[in-house]
């Protein structure tokens, strides 16, 4: 048995932990941002009035809008509108499906978005001039019967006239994006336990339903991030858009402003200043979705203030 002494702990001489290191740190990173920014103000190359002059011209306004925005935006809908149904096709017990999603993903992750853009503004009108809507086979079965070519056809429009428009970079990038976005989807999916589904099939649902209810809002925590990710590049990737080609795109019109007045680098300044503000946008954009969709995961959120127990007598905790 310990006996009481009754000496009592003497005070602790406790001292904060010293960083010099950082502090080092911190000074070397502020000295190296002002050497930058010094550097943007003194340097009168750079031509500042210039760059906010070409961000407010017309062309440059209505390329943001037609190419940079439009494109990004279309684009991105085909690619998820297209990547969700693939990712459930290879997780799919029907090898066929399997088959077919991972041939998908395969082809168009394998070829660079650049090329893919030039044969679809370029090839495809080449190789069909004429796209027709009809009977399947309609022309060979026409042919068969001695009827004219388009006794089967509904309607018919010239191929050029789709794939050298912005449409066509919509769809050359929205068929490059859904291969990306079926295995974020993918791995969204696989992140969520098996459990779940098997708990609202024993609930009555059916498969598609307990996909749509239960599995897919669960999996959103892991796509959500990622398919910001990807809609930021796509917004770099319009720029691409030359290759169909489309005039009407942020980078190119800036770049042929540049060209006519001899006023490059202020001309691109214009540009990056126009792609920093939209990415700067959609950052924010997507720091909400992350806190909608991460509510109950311990994704972080502003910082609640503590609860702290309240002193016995005044009230409970």
């Amino acid at each position: 048995m310990t006996e009481a002494t009754g000496d009592r702990p003497g005070a602790i001489d406790a001292r904060a932990v010293r960083h010099p290191w950082r502090w080092v740190a911190i000074v070397v990173i502020a000295v190296l941002v002002a050497m930058v920014v010094s550097s943007f103000v003194t340097n009168q190359r750079w031509n500042w009035s210039v760059a906010f002059q070409v961000m407010n011209q017309n062309p440059v306004l209505d390329g943001l809008v037609k190419g940079t925005l439009l494109g990004t935006v279309g684009a991105m809908v085909v690619g998820i509108g297209l990547g969700v149904p693939i990712a459930v096709m290879r997780l799919s017990q029907n090898p066929v499906l399997r088959g077919v999603s991972f041939v998908f993903t395969w082809f168009f992750r394998a070829i660079p978005r650049y090329v893919l853009l030039i044969v679809i503004g370029t090839g495809l009108g080449f190789l069909y001039p004429q796209l027709t809507f009809g009977l399947p086979f309609g022309e060979q079965l026409a042919g068969f019967l001695g009827l004219s070519q388009d006794t089967f056809t509904v309607a018919s429009v010239g191929t050029f006239s789709v794939t050298s428009s912005i449409w066509g970079g919509i769809l050359g990038l929205g068929l490059s994006e859904a291969a990306y976005m079926a295995e974020i989807a993918r791995a969204g999916i696989q992140s969520v336990d098996r459990g779940q589904t098997e708990a609202a099939q024993a609930l009555g649902m059916s498969s598609g339903k307990a996909m749509r209810r239960v599995v897919l809002p669960q999996a959103m925590r892991v796509i959500v991030p990622p398919t910001g990710n990807e809609t930021i590049a796509m917004v770099k990737d319009t720029s691409l858009l030359s290759a169909i080609p489309v005039s009407a795109e942020l980078f190119n019109q800036t770049r042929a402003i540049g060209t006519r007045t001899l006023q490059i680098m202020p001309a691109l300044a214009g540009a990056t200043m126009w792609y920093l503000i939209i990415c700067s946008v959609l950052m924010v954009g997507q720091y909400y979705l992350e806190r909608r969709f991460g509510r109950g995961f311990g994704v972080s959120g502003p910082a609640r203030p503590r609860r702290f127990a309240r002193p016995g007598g005044s009230g409970g905790a």
